[in-house]
């Protein structure tokens, strides 16, 4: 398999089969993931469609699914109250994607590599955090249209968790049995033993849970009302007689908005998680690829930025590459592109013909599969296996959650960054050269072998080991394995050659450049 980018029926039955398991899979995800973020749920299933058709037909990646991503949710949730309308909120997605089309023509796709992984992954679980305590009012059957603002104070001398903590006055019997049994079954689902058995293989356990959710509700209708779930605990979908009527289903951009300066903001922030989310899941779902292929990540930010472009024009929420529907495509033997548009398709035809059946999931199957989307954001091994990397990575980590539960997402991930960028200058400037000696006394052989970049930060350091050297050594600076030495550097190399004359240092300089030249080689 040599193409990357191609569409061939020569692996028909494979991608066919691939895209029904990603369908399945996508279609409660895309659900679950416009409740969490406050919008319309039919925003969910466009964002869907526009990732399984566009982008897939524009990206050069052959495996990997894009949709609505639960990375996005908090940034979503959070600019719909800023901006006051959705319609607002589309226009900044349509923004969004410009923006990343812009990035893929400045061959931007590298930025991956300059966003720390302490941070990154702060990030994605403090998202699981707030995932988890967002849809525990759902899952108890409380409607918190009053918890769609996210901020950490709120009105009435409350806050977010005191909020989420009174929705357990509001119990509803049957939403906690449903959410409860569909938990039950997303874990199950994980087990390795049950893995190995073919019903569990192609059945997704999230459309296992949501169906099993409709009929327990639907029971419950015709044998204990008490328990019966309806009106704004069910899904609500529109539904279309008519083509006319599908066609104005779609909700566009406000463009009067152009004047907003938070717009833009909310535009460059989605750009950069959205990139940023896509990048990290197209990297992961090449290293699953049985054939190795190797996503061009400048042409994956033009597909995105166009998707993100389409789904804002037409009432979609943003979107990225997503490693759980790529991974279940990889895990369903998908080929090439051709699984993922077969999926894009399918969720087409379902919102079209299968809507008033949609209408009769209980919200509280939703949520229980974004507890569990969340927990597996935010589970405990990574807190455990993050502290046992070390503070340099544990503390950008945990302040990067802290601060984004008690702020907003842009704000968190800034301290976040302030925090690695902490550790990375102090380990920067330990770490510019190895120095080799054997003792350090008059008359000592030191070695002193720079690293192959050392900058302007890693003066302070060379120069307060230059300044220790004992007297009447022998001192080797090595530039050797050096691709670029700093001018700030080198100035204080050279400025060391008085200083060994008075110390009797015997200072022997190898492949060091003269002061003021760019070394490189």
């Amino acid at each position: 398999m040599k193409s990357t980018n191609s569409i061939t029926l020569k692996y028909f039955a494979n991608d066919l089969s691939a895209g029904l398991v990603v369908f399945l899979v996508a279609l409660p995800l895309c659900l679950g993931i416009a409740l969490a973020s406050g919008a319309p749920l039919f925003s969910g299933i466009i964002s869907g469609i526009i990732g399984g058709t566009v982008v897939a037909f524009t990206s050069k990646s052959a495996l990997s699914v894009s949709g609505p991503a639960a990375g996005l949710t908090v940034i979503v949730l959070n600019a719909i109250t800023q901006l006051g309308s959705y319609e607002i909120f589309l226009l900044a997605v349509v923004l969004a994607g410009l923006i990343q089309i812009a990035l893929g023509y400045l061959k931007a796709g590298i930025i991956g590599y300059y966003f720390p992984s302490s941070v990154i992954k702060g990030m994605l679980a403090a998202i699981g955090i707030i995932l988890i305590l967002k849809q525990i009012p759902y899952a108890v059957g409380y409607d918190p249209n009053h918890l769609n603002n996210l901020n950490f104070i709120q009105a009435e001398g409350e806050n977010f968790f005191s909020r989420i903590l009174n929705s357990v006055n509001f119990i509803h019997p049957g939403a906690v049995l449903i959410a409860a049994i569909s938990l039950f079954i997303l874990v199950i689902w994980e087990l390795p033993y049950l893995k190995k058995h073919t019903f569990f293989k192609l059945v997704p356990g999230a459309l296992f849970a949501v169906v099993l959710g409709m009929l327990i509700n639907e029971w419950f209708k015709s044998n204990d009302p008490a328990f019966y779930l309806s009106g704004e605990k069910l899904v609500h979908l529109p539904v279309a007689y008519s083509l006319t009527e599908f066609i104005h289903q779609f909700t566009l951009p406000d463009f009067n908005a152009f004047g907003n300066y938070q717009v833009y903001v909310v535009a460059v922030t989605i750009a950069i998680i959205a990139s940023l989310e896509s990048l990290l899941s197209v990297e992961a779902v090449d290293k699953l690829d049985p054939y190795k292929r190797n996503t061009p990540t400048n042409r994956e930010l033009k597909a995105q930025g166009l998707g993100n472009l389409l789904s804002g024009l037409i009432g979609g929420l943003p979107l990225t590459a997503v490693i759980v529907r790529s991974s279940a495509n990889v895990n369903a033997g998908g080929k090439t592109k051709l699984s993922a548009i077969i999926h894009g398709f399918l969720l087409l035809l379902s919102v079209i013909g299968l809507a008033s059946f949609l209408n009769k999931i209980p919200l509280a199957c939703l949520a229980a599969l974004l507890l569990m989307v969340g927990y597996k954001l935010a589970k405990i091994p990574l807190f455990r296996s993050m502290f046992k990397l070390g503070w340099d990575q544990f503390l950008p980590f945990i302040v990067t959650i802290i601060a984004i539960q008690f702020s907003d997402l842009l704000k968190g991930i800034g301290i976040g960054m302030v925090v690695s960028l902490f550790f990375i200058l102090r380990n920067n400037y330990k770490r510019s050269y190895f120095f080799h000696k054997e003792s350090h006394h008059a008359g000592d052989k030191i070695i002193i072998e720079l690293t192959e970049d050392v900058t302007f930060l890693n003066k302070g350091s060379i120069a307060l080991t230059l300044s220790h050297l004992p007297e009447n050594s022998w001192v080797i600076i090595d530039g050797r394995k050096s691709h670029f030495i700093d001018i700030d550097v080198l100035e204080i190399i050279h400025d060391f050659k008085d200083t060994a004359k008075l110390k009797n240092i015997k200072l022997e300089l190898k492949s060091i450049p003269e002061f003021g030249r760019v070394f490189g080689n």
